[in-house]
C-alpha cells in the first residue's frame, strides 16, 4: 500500500495473498510457513483468508479453499521482507521458555518446536542461515533463492545483521552475489532507534541488487545514519531520493571530515558516507548507527593503524593487531559451568580463600577501578577433574568485557589480583608475556582503546556494546609486542599509578578528570605524543560522548560549579604557580 501510494499512476495487473501451512499438520507432521519455499517452488497454500469483501485479486472469484501455488526461484524483480528476528536461543520476553523460541509462535508445544527446529535444519539452503543470527537469516537466504539477476533484494533487519559473527555468511552473500548497497540504520535510542513499531532494538535497512551474469560488483557501499526514524511515508520517499542522488559521498578512508549531511528542509536528517565493508574485519559494516561520521573515520583508521583525529591533517602510523594474534580468549562459559558432560565446574558464591575464583558478572558499582574482585569460586564437580585443570589452565589477569554499557559501567578490561576464570561477561584474555596485562588495561580503558571497542561492537542496544568470545578474536588493538622495553616499564607504571583511581562511566570520558589523565599518560609517556595529538584525542573523546549508542540517551550530570580565585597580588602568585603546576600536574 505504501508503493502504490507513492506511485499511484503505476497500476496493479494482479496481486495475490496466500497463507502458507505452519506448525503441526493433520497428519502429524509439521510445516514451516514460508520458509517451506526453500525446499519447494509449488506448495499448497490458504489463498485469500480475509473476509470475501476484502479479497484480494484481480476479480474477487477465488475461493479460501486450499490452492496449490507455484514460487518459483530466479522468478522475482522486487523482494521485499520485514522477518520476524527470533532466534532459538532467545531467553527472554515471551519465549523465555521456549524450547525452540524461533518456533514457538501461535502456541507450538515443545514437541512441535522440536520438529520444526530438525525441519529447518534439513531445509536449510544457501550461505545466509545460522541458528544464533535467527530465523530473519533464513528469510535471506529466502530471499536470495526468489529473486532473479538484476532483481532488488529490501530487508529490515536487526543491527547485529552489520556485524553480528552469526550473520556473517549474509554478509559475504551480498558481497559475492550482488552490487549497488545501501545500508540504513538510525543513531537514535529507545524505540526510536528501528524502523518496525515493536522491536524495542536497532534495526537497518538492506537494499541491494542481485548481479547479471558477468556483471561485477562494487567494492563500496552506500551507509546512512539518520538522527531519527522518518515521520512519515512521504519525508521518507523524500530522504530516500536525497541519498539516492547524492554525488560523490565522503569514504570512511578520507579521514575524520565527517559524511555528506542530509537535509530535510532546513533540517538536518543524518549523514551518508561510503564504506568498502570487505575491508573490515569479518566483512562488518561497522559504519552503522554513527551520528558523527568523523568519529567514524577515526574509529576505522585506528583499525587500520593510522592515528587520524579530528582536526588533525596528520596521520602517524600506529602498530595495530588483532587480539587473536597475540592473545588467547577464554572460554564460552557453558564450557565451564553447563550441564555435564560439558562443564567441568559448578558456580558458587565468592570467596576470599577460593581455590578457584572467577570474575562472573557485571557489579558496576564495584568495577569502577582498573582493579576488580573475583565476584565468584567454582567448585570441580565429581569426576571431572582432569577437564577442570584443562579449564583453569585458561584463567588469566586480565579480562575482557563483552556486555559494555557505556551509560553505567567503566572499564572495556579488568583486571584481578591473581589469575580467575572469566565467565559469561568477563572471558579470560591471556598473554604469553604477563607485562601484557598491564597495557591492555591502560590502552583499553583509555579514550582510543573505548573507541575501538565501541567501533567493533554490536550497537544492537541503545548504549551496549555486545561482543561474542568469537567476534572479540578481531577486536583491533595497541600490538604491545612492538612496544619497547622502556614502553612496557612505562605501562606498568601507568597501571600501577591508575589501579585505585575511579573512573566514571564510559559515556563520561570526555569530562572525567582520571580519564583525560590517563589518556596523557598513554598518548604522551606511553605513545610518544606531543600535546596536541593530546588535546585532539580529548576532543574524540566528545566527540565519542555525544555519540546516541554511547550514552544511550542518558543524562549528563549537573556540572560542578567552579570557583576561579582573584589573585591580588599577581607578581608574588607568579613567583609559586608555575611550580605548584608542576607539583599537582600528573596528580
Amino acid at each position: 500500500s505504501t508503493l502504490s501510494g507513492l506511485a499511484p499512476g503505476q497500476g496493479f495487473d494482479l496481486s495475490r495473498l496466500y497463507t502458507l501451512a505452519y506448525g503441526r499438520q493433520p497428519d502429524g507432521d509439521v510445516r514451516l510457513g514460508s520458509l517451506e519455499l526453500l525446499r519447494a517452488s509449488e506448495l499448497r497454500a490458504l489463498f485469500n483468508t480475509s473476509d470475501p469483501a476484502l479479497r484480494t485479486g484481480s476479480a474477487g472469484q477465488e475461493t479460501s479453499v486450499a490452492v496449490t501455488t507455484e514460487i518459483r526461484d530466479g522468478d522475482f524483480d522486487l523482494v521485499i521482507m520485514n522477518p520476524p528476528f527470533t532466534r532459538n536461543v532467545t531467553r527472554e520476553g515471551a519465549t523465555a521458555g521456549a524450547t525452540a523460541a524461533a518456533f514457538a509462535a501461535f502456541d507450538a508445544g515443545e514437541s512441535d518446536q522440536r520438529d520444526m527446529a530438525k525441519r529447518m535444519g534439513r531445509l536449510r539452503r544457501g550461505d545466509s542461515y545460522h541458528g544464533n543470527a535467527g530465523i530473519a537469516s533464513a528469510f535471506a537466504d529466502l530471499a536470495d533463492r526468489k529473486l532473479r539477476p538484476g532483481g532488488v533484494i529490501a530487508l529490515v533487519l536487526p543491527l547485529s545483521a552489520a556485524g553480528g559473527h552469526a550473520w556473517q555468511g549474509f554478509r559475504r552473500m551480498l558481497a559475492e552475489r550482488y552490487t549497488g548497497l545501501t545500508v540504513v540504520s538510525i543513531a537514535a535510542n529507545g524505540a526510536r532507534m528501528s524502523f518496525s513499531s515493536d522491536t524495542g532494538m536497532a534495526e537497518c535497512l538492506v537494499v541491494a541488487r542481485k548481479r547479471r551474469d558477468g556483471e561485477a560488483g562494487d567494492e563500496d557501499a552506500r551507509f546512512v545514519s539518520l538522527n531519527e526514524r522518518p515521520g512519515s511515508f512521504p519525508q521518507a520517499a523524500a530522504l530516500a531520493r536525497t541519498a539516492e542522488s547524492t554525488p560523490g559521498a565522503r569514504h570512511l578512508r578520507d579521514g575524520p571530515y565527517g559524511g555528506d549531511v542530509l537535509q530535510h528542509g532546513d533540517d538536518r536528517v543524518g549523514e551518508l558516507v561510503i564504506a568498502s565493508p570487505s575491508s573490515s574485519a569479518a566483512n562488518r559494516w561497522s559504519c552503522v548507527r554513527v551520528a558523527d561520521a568523523a568519529v567514524a573515520q577515526t574509529a576505522f583508521a585506528l583499525s587500520e593503524g593510522r592515528l587520524h583525529l579530528p582536526g588533525d591533517a596528520n596521520a602517524p602510523p600506529l602498530p595495530m593487531t588483532r587480539l587473536a594474534e597475540i592473545a588467547d580468549l577464554g572460554l564460552y562459559h557453558l564450557d565451564i559451568i553447563g550441564r555435564p558432560p560439558r562443564g567441568p565446574f559448578r558456580r558458587l558464591a565468592a570467596s576470599p580463600t577460593a581455590t578457584y575464583p572467577a570474575l562472573w558478572n557485571h557489579h558496576a558499582r564495584r568495577e569502577n577501578r582498573l582493579v576488580v574482585a573475583p565476584d565468584s569460586q567454582l567448585q570441580v564437580r565429581r569426576g571431572m577433574e582432569a577437564k577442570a585443570s584443562r579449564v583453569w589452565a585458561t584463567a588469566s589477569r586480565a579480562h575482557l568485557n563483552l556486555d559494555f554499557t557505556f551509560g553505567a559501567q567503566c572499564l572495556a578490561v579488568a583486571v584481578t589480583e591473581e589469575r580467575a576464570i572469566g565467565g559469561r561477561v568477563w572471558p579470560n584474555v591471556r598473554f604469553a608475556d604477563e607485562r601484557f596485562d598491564w597495557a591492555l588495561s591502560a590502552w583499553s580503558n583509555g579514550t582510543l582503546g573505548l573507541v575501538a571497542h565501541w567501533w567493533h561492537a554490536n550497537r544492537q542496544q541503545s548504549s551496549k556494546a555486545g561482543v561474542t568470545v568469537r567476534s572479540a578474536e578481531d577486536l583491533t588493538l595497541l600490538d604491545f609486542r612492538e612496544l619497547d622495553e622502556r614502553q612496557l616499564d612505562s605501562a606498568r607504571l601507568i597501571f600501577d599509578e591508575f589501579r585505585d583511581l575511579a573512573l566514571q562511566p564510559a559515556y563520561l570520558a570526555d569530562t572525567d578528570p582520571n580519564r583525560a589523565l590517563l589518556d596523557r599518560r598513554v598518548v604522551c609517556d606511553l605513545l610518544g605524543f606531543d600535546e596536541d595529538t593530546f588535546r585532539g584525542v580529548r576532543r574524540l573523546a566528545a566527540k565519542w560522548c555525544a555519540e546516541p549508542s554511547v550514552h544511550g540517551g542518558k543524562k549528563r550530570p549537573a556540572a560542578k560549579r567552579s570557583f576561579t580565585y582573584r589573585f591580588e597580588q599577581a607578581e608574588e602568585y607568579a613567583l609559586v604557580a608555575e611550580p605548584v603546576f608542576e607539583g599537582f600536574r600528573k596528580a
